[in-house]
């Protein structure tokens, strides 16, 4: 099992030096997040994350660089792909994408006319901006016609360091009702960032295994490529007990842990970095 670190709080150069940290203190990657201009208790200073990937990419060295998660539906696909690429050769191919639709109240969306709103539309568009991407990653001159995104001829001539760059959806696990499509999604690329369908509640091991299960029957084949189940928690201030929660999730199928700290009454800059400096559980 591999472990990151989200920066979730903190001024820019905060998130920039908290990478560093968490490459020195031994975790295996660092992820900011994405979004525009949120209300309430997230009205806080929100920063481009491939702005900060790319600073990060040229202090670090051996850290997997991403956000958890790219809210890809605001993005236009070819500035995404530049984006993408540009951090992926600074980085030496350490960029990854875990991807989403965005959250609702995101005002990237509901304050930008033309904006797909809906969930649907939003799905819709994430499958085909990851389309676009993956053809953009051939370094041949491409066009695309889809229901959302339409483009003339493109080509970047220049290819991700590993040929593609490893994408990683939000998946909703229902064990009584698995949502086939959505899932669907998931195995058509490199790993699945799960959530429970209809609950803010963490996934158990249980939860993970019959995941797990369901990938496995319904993947197609060997594609040669790793597929990653990236979890998203937080470890028990007790070492011992961090450890035997992190056992429990490896063997259920969790190839990555990463620690995601959201509470802005409590979390703060300081206190995310006092927990990096503890270090990954050792297993």
């Amino acid at each position: 099992m591999k472990f990151g670190f989200i920066s979730s709080f903190g001024t820019i150069d905060e998130h920039v030096a908290l990478a560093g940290e968490v490459e020195e203190h031994g975790w295996d990657g660092f992820f900011t997040w994405d979004a525009v201009s949120m209300d309430g208790a997230w009205a806080m200073p929100v920063y481009d994350p491939f702005s900060i990937l790319a600073a990060v990419a040229a202090r670090t060295e051996r850290v997997t660089l991403g956000a958890m998660v790219f809210a890809v539906p605001r993005h236009r696909p070819w500035e995404l792909a530049q984006r993408a690429l540009t951090v992926d050769r600074l980085s030496g191919g350490r960029l990854v994408l875990p991807v989403g639709i965005g959250v609702t109240d995101d005002r990237g969306f509901t304050s930008v006319p033309g904006q797909e709103t809906g969930l649907k539309e939003r799905a819709a568009l994430l499958d085909e901006t990851l389309e676009w991407l993956e053809r953009s990653w051939s370094g041949e001159e491409f066009e695309y016609a889809g229901e959302h995104v339409r483009t003339g001829p493109f080509r970047f001539p220049e290819r991700p360091v590993g040929g593609r760059i490893p994408v990683w959806p939000v998946g909703v696990w229902d064990a009584e009702r698995p949502p086939a499509k959505n899932l669907r999604r998931a195995l058509r690329w490199d790993g699945i960032v799960p959530q429970l369908r209809g609950t803010a509640d963490d996934l158990t091991p249980e939860d993970v295994a019959g995941l797990v299960a369901w990938l496995t029957e319904h993947r197609d084949g060997d594609t040669g490529r790793p597929f990653e189940v990236i979890l998203q928690g937080k470890l028990s201030p007790d070492a011992g007990k961090a450890t035997e929660q992190v056992a429990a999730m490896a063997e259920a199928g969790v190839t990555w842990w990463i620690e995601s700290w959201w509470d802005p009454a409590t979390d703060t800059a300081a206190s995310l970095r006092d927990k990096v400096r503890q270090g990954p559980p050792q297993i």
